[in-house]
C-alpha cells in the first residue's frame, strides 16, 4: 500500500522527532503527513522548536501508531527538502482550525521531506 493511500485510510497518533545541530532532541505530536504529488511528505508547522530544529538539522523521524488494538503503524525516516510560508496551499491542506485566537496569528510553514526509509512500528525491516 502506498503512503498516500495508507494515510488516507488509517487514523491514529503521530509523533515527529527532530534534533538541533547539537543533537538536542525534541518530539512533538503531529497529524498524519500530507503525501504530495511528487511523493514528498509535508507537515504544517508553527514557528516552534520542531521548525527551529530542522533549520540546523534536516533529519527527522515520524512515528505513527494506528488506532485499534495492538501495535500497528509505521516509522518514517525523513530529510527536509524545502519549505514555504503562509501560502494558500497551507490553508487548503489544514485539517483543523483554531476556535480561539490560540495560534491564529503565528506564521505557518509547509515543510516538505523526502522519505529515506520506512519501517513497521514494531520490529525490523
Amino acid at each position: 500500500m502506498e503512503l498516500k493511500e495508507y494515510f488516507e485510510n488509517h487514523t491514529g497518533f503521530g509523533v515527529l522527532s527532530t534534533s538541533n545541530g547539537s543533537g538536542n532532541v525534541n518530539s512533538a505530536v503531529y497529524a498524519r503527513p500530507h503525501v504530495m504529488e511528487d511523493e514528498s511528505l509535508a507537515f504544517i508547522m508553527r514557528e516552534r522548536l520542531t521548525h527551529k530544529n530542522i533549520q540546523s538539522n534536516p533529519h527527522a523521524t515520524y512515528l505513527f501508531r494506528e488506532d485499534g488494538p495492538g501495535y500497528k503503524g509505521k516509522r518514517l525516516y525523513l530529510t527536509k527538502l524545502r519549505e514555504e510560508k503562509d501560502s494558500d496551499l497551507i490553508t487548503s491542506l489544514a485539517r483543523r482550525s483554531y476556535p480561539s485566537d490560540d495560534g491564529k496569528n503565528e506564521p505557518r510553514f509547509l515543510v516538505y521531506f523526502k522519505l529515506d526509509k520506512e519501517r513497521p512500528l514494531i520490529g525490523g525491516e
